[in-house]
């Protein structure tokens, strides 16, 4: 039986124009145009972008940009809500949940414009002390809601599962993934980020296996949230693993900007040049 070929995975990286993500890992800040120049003249296949609303994008002057420079949007974030707007989906208070699934449906909507996924990371929320069946009841509503008007454009959504310092409801990816099909939320993915896996995971590609054909969206980051090269990860088994699932979608560093956004994405494209295509 022949091997998967691995170079089928898509290169992506990140880029925030959300002014309180500031502090936040995404590898260009600010400069939209610039960044889509950058990530082309360096070779990526495309970028991820961290909107503050679906609003505060110019769609037409974007897409024009991806186009000109040969590339395609990997997906758009959504924790804009959290981070500017305090909306959860798992929020107690159903006006609050019902604010945070219209914005995440405008990013699925802006989203759809590039025919790219939406990412709810943040926007999940936290559970109360005794309350965690009830947040995830919520949770699984919510997502069924935004994942239904996804398929609207026949794009997915994706989940991300958090590490426990910014969640307590899915920190690992197998309870996620195992949660998502016994509750048959239908057109959800897992994003799998491999700073979040490197806390909670004993064993990454294991873990990554278990999602299996859930798998969607990777954050392809070392463990100190620097780029793939600088922290300790062992890469070789991750990408064996990925061979394995025969996995086509994007691997896209959400990492810091260390030293500098310049120097991380060189960082990130000679990692994955590496990886992925030698």
């Amino acid at each position: 039986m022949p091997v998967p070929q691995i170079n089928m995975i898509r290169t992506a990286i990140t880029t925030a124009i959300v002014p309180q993500a500031r502090q936040g890992p995404f590898v260009f800040h600010d400069d939209l145009p610039g960044s889509i120049a950058k990530a082309a003249g360096l070779g990526f296949d495309a970028v991820e972008i961290f909107p503050p609303s679906a609003g505060a994008l110019d769609i037409p002057d974007i897409q024009k940009r991806i186009a000109d420079h040969h590339l395609k949007v990997a997906a758009l974030g959504t924790g804009a809500g959290w981070v500017i707007h305090k909306l959860t989906l798992t929020d107690p208070d159903p006006a609050i949940r019902a604010k945070a699934i219209d914005f995440i449906k405008s990013i699925i909507d802006a989203a759809a414009a590039f025919n790219a996924p939406a990412i709810i990371g943040s926007m999940q929320g936290r559970h109360a002390d005794g309350q965690r069946d009830q947040a995830l009841d919520l949770l699984a509503d919510s997502l069924s809601l935004c994942a239904t008007h996804a398929k609207r454009s026949n794009l997915p959504l994706f989940y991300e599962p958090l590490n426990r310092y910014e969640t307590n409801l899915f920190n690992r990816q197998a309870d996620a993934a195992a949660w998502i099909r016994s509750r048959k939320i239908a057109n959800v993915k897992i994003l799998a980020d491999l700073f979040h896996m490197n806390i909670e995971e004993s064993n990454v590609p294991a873990a990554l296996m278990d999602v299996g054909d859930l798998l969607g969206h990777i954050h392809f980051v070392d463990s100190n949230r620097r780029a793939p090269g600088l922290g300790h990860t062992d890469f070789t088994p991750i990408v064996q693993a990925l061979k394995s699932l025969n996995y086509k979608g994007y691997v896209s560093a959400e990492c810091f900007p260390i030293p500098d956004s310049d120097q991380a994405a060189q960082q990130t494209i000679n990692t994955y040049k590496t990886l992925f295509h030698s």
